[in-house]
């Protein structure tokens, strides 16, 4: 009996072999980028006393990280997670505090852009390094009996660490925008972004870079695997969660003002994660029979019949009844879809797989924001608050796609 128990080979968990430190500088250098869009549009809005103009800016930080995050991913995939986050964060904290002074000055509008679009060019790619780093580190080192749970545990905790981190982010731009200045959550990400995603960046995590790999560091895949149809769905389904981020948050800006409440609309919008972050992580203990193609057709249902309450709020107590029953079916939503990146993508290539979800999320949350900030300005915000509607049945179609496909290779094999 005890010599079979010594000889059973026992195998850290992922918790043990990162450390604690790893997950609490992880949460908190993500938080930075979930202040930047609520942070920018408020003030812009409070500048400039446009809400078109807002949403064109916020827009305008969305299309920056479009596309230079899934670059910054590559290089990280060739050069290491250090060297680029070590250098970015430092032009980012910069270009926030240029845009801060851009946006209070007489400059034109397209410098305002032109300064948001470097905020978003520079924006440091926590989040999905973060899941490269973890998905990498499981894939090497967490026996292959445990790697399924585990994967689905690591994107549960992911998914629910950025849905609280962008609960609390409008929450602390409200805050701060209210109790201080509408220009001081810009100043307080900037200072977070030098502190810890500097400190993300020097972890030892960084090292870690997946056995597929060549001996030169250069992807052993073919770049084509990055387009095939099965992650293109996972790409417009994640697409559609940032249309309905964005169109909410400045459909809901709208909302807020008409009612005279402006300020509060961060404070109003983290109510969408609260269900959010709780299910993202109740997700891990769903059994394996429940496939992660029905789950996205289960939540984003629960996503598209919530927002189906929009068209019909007309004060801010049923707004806040229809943000938290949308926010039970984004959060698990989310934590299936990158789950489904990490499976469908190429491991040797896993940091450009997660930051083109991550930008396609942002790429959404631009044209969401532009949209509703231009219907709001022209119609209202009764009007602005269909986008949401519309965003979140093209995540429900996105996942009726990946099913329809799931099946047809269940019916192949």
């Amino acid at each position: 009996m005890t010599s079979h128990t010594s000889s059973t080979p026992v195998h850290p968990s992922l918790f043990r072999r990162v450390g604690l430190s790893y997950f609490l500088i992880a949460f908190i250098a993500r938080l930075p980028f979930a202040m930047m869009v609520v942070g920018v549009l408020t003030v812009v809005v409070a500048a400039r006393e446009s809400v078109a103009l807002g949403g064109l800016t916020s827009a305008a930080v969305g299309i920056g990280t479009a596309c230079f995050g899934p670059l910054l991913g590559a290089a990280a995939d060739r050069r290491g997670q250090r060297i680029v986050l070590g250098l970015i964060s430092v032009a980012n904290a910069a270009a926030l505090i240029g845009f801060t002074f851009v946006v209070y000055s007489p400059a034109p509008e397209p410098l305002v852009l032109l300064s948001a679009f470097a905020i978003g060019a520079t924006a440091p790619q926590v989040s999905p390094m973060s899941r490269s780093r973890l998905v990498t580190i499981i894939a090497e080192r967490v026996p292959a009996e445990r790697r399924a749970r585990t994967t689905s545990s690591t994107m549960s905790y992911e998914s629910a660490a950025d849905e609280t981190v962008f609960v609390f982010g409008p929450f602390l731009v409200g805050v701060l925008a209210t109790a201080i200045a509408p220009w001081m959550p810009l100043v307080i990400a900037a200072a977070l972004i030098l502190v810890f995603v500097g400190a993300f960046a020097l972890h030892p995590t960084a090292a870690h870079v997946s056995a597929q790999r060549g001996a030169d560091g250069h992807a052993t895949s073919r770049v084509s695997e990055l387009f095939r149809p099965r992650l293109m769905i996972v790409v417009v389904g994640m697409l559609g969660v940032g249309v309905f981020f964005g169109a909410m948050l400045t459909s809901l800006t709208a909302f807020m003002t008409e009612h005279g409440r402006a300020e509060e609309a961060g404070l109003l919008y983290g109510a969408l994660g609260v269900g959010s972050a709780i299910l993202a992580l109740g997700v891990a203990f769903l059994p394996a029979r429940f496939t992660l193609a029905a789950r996205w057709l289960v939540f984003a249902g629960v996503l598209f019949g919530g927002s189906l309450m929009l068209p019909w709020v007309h004060d801010v107590g049923a707004m806040l009844i229809a943000l938290t029953v949308m926010g039970c079916g984004i959060g698990p939503t989310l934590v299936t879809q990158f789950s489904l990146g990490a499976a469908f993508g190429p491991a040797d290539r896993s940091a450009t797989v997660m930051t083109m979800l991550g930008s396609a999320m942002v790429v959404g949350q631009a044209i969401g924001a532009v949209t509703a900030g231009q219907v709001a300005d022209a119609g209202g915000a009764q009007t602005a608050l269909v986008l949401p509607v519309a965003a979140a049945a093209l995540v429900l179609v996105a996942g009726v796609a990946n099913a329809l496909r799931a099946r047809s290779r269940r019916a192949a094999d």
